[in-house]
């Protein structure tokens, strides 16, 4: 039997056997789910087709695994046919109840046909699938020591055929030893003959190269000499303008040091004068109050130094701050 008839006789056991499965859950659930709705309390009338969805959910778990294993040639123990006819006897007690309970005979031998179905069905499919493994799994090994037979006479074969063409490659290895032993001895005569010359030129070349080389090495020296004179008068210009560098930064130091002293003595002067006993001119007032921002003034003091309205001083502040934040901004960034 081929693998595509094993297969398309899997195929038909898996499809035939989920058929009956699918046609007994839907049974026993439109069965089922009037028992139930009888057996409980109204507001739970919702909940009747809980238990055979779960029941035969638990029948798919068990005819899937069954299936997997069977393919697989394993066995899950007793806990998987315990399972199996629980769910089985389960189906058939829920799916009779009803008629049982009425003392329906004739009821009860036909609800319990769909049950008594998925149960056989479950324990048959099952030993079909592990004969059909078992099948294939001897018609595996018979093709397996089948291509071994054959491999094996290959290989013995190939080995013949392999010592027959080592004895042949031997005698013409044999030949052609003969026939380049002879070749050599000539090639070694010349050789030698050749060597002699090359050897002969080798000397002059090497007379030659040696002399190159110490032409080569003289000038790198000279080079040498004056890259090191180059970068000594390289070293002594950067440092002469580091140096220059370090004055002018030490003179705008300095200038800066005398313009920030200016500029305290001037606003010094400024602020000297004391409280103002009428507005002082505007261009003198806006001096004041700059001094006075910068020396950290409040804003009432400097309205008394210059003798004009806190709300006018208080605009000039204002301004200040908005031109520091500026400055302050354009140097961070």
């Amino acid at each position: 039997m081929s693998s595509v008839q094993t297969r398309s006789a899997e195929r038909a056991l898996s499809g035939g056997t989920w058929l009956i499965v699918c046609g007994a859950m839907l049974y026993s659930i439109l069965t089922v789910t009037p028992l139930m709705a009888n057996h409980t309390a109204d507001e739970w009338a919702w909940t009747a087709p809980i238990l055979p969805l779960v029941v035969d959910a638990a029948v798919v778990i068990v005819v899937k695994l069954d299936d997997v294993l069977a393919r697989l040639g394993g066995h899950g123990g007793r806990w998987p046919i315990t399972l199996r006819w629980m769910t089985g006897l389960m189906t058939l007690a829920l799916n009779t109840a009803d008629s049982a309970l009425r003392k329906d005979l004739v009821g009860v031998a036909v609800h319990s046909v769909a049950p008594l179905l998925l149960i056989v069905t479950a324990e048959t499919s099952l030993a079909y699938r592990r004969a059909i493994a078992h099948a294939v799994a001897a018609l595996e090994a018979e093709q397996w020591a089948e291509r071994e037979r054959r491999e094996q006479a290959a290989r013995e074969r190939a080995e013949q055929a392999r010592a027959q063409a080592r004895e042949e490659r031997e005698h013409a290895a044999t030949l052609a030893r003969e026939q380049r032993e002879h070749e050599a001895r000539i090639a070694r005569e010349k050789t030698e003959r050749e060597e002699a010359a090359r050897q002969a030129e080798r000397a002059e070349r090497e007379a030659r190269e040696r002399a190159e080389r110490e032409g080569r090495e003289r000038r790198e020296r000279e080079r040498e000499q004056q890259q090191r004179e180059r970068e000594r008068v390289e070293r002594e210009a950067a440092q002469r303008r580091e140096r220059e560098r370090l004055e002018r930064e030490q003179e705008a130091r300095r200038q800066q040091q005398e313009r920030a002293e200016r500029e305290r003595r001037e606003r010094a002067a400024l602020l000297s004068g004391g409280p103002a006993d009428e507005r002082l001119p505007e261009a003198r007032a806006r001096a004041v109050v700059q001094a006075a921002f910068a020396e950290g003034l409040t804003v009432r003091a400097a309205a008394e130094l210059c003798g004009w309205s806190v709300g006018w001083v208080n605009t000039r502040y204002a301004e200040h701050r908005d031109g520091a934040a500026l400055v302050l901004e354009g140097t961070s960034s």
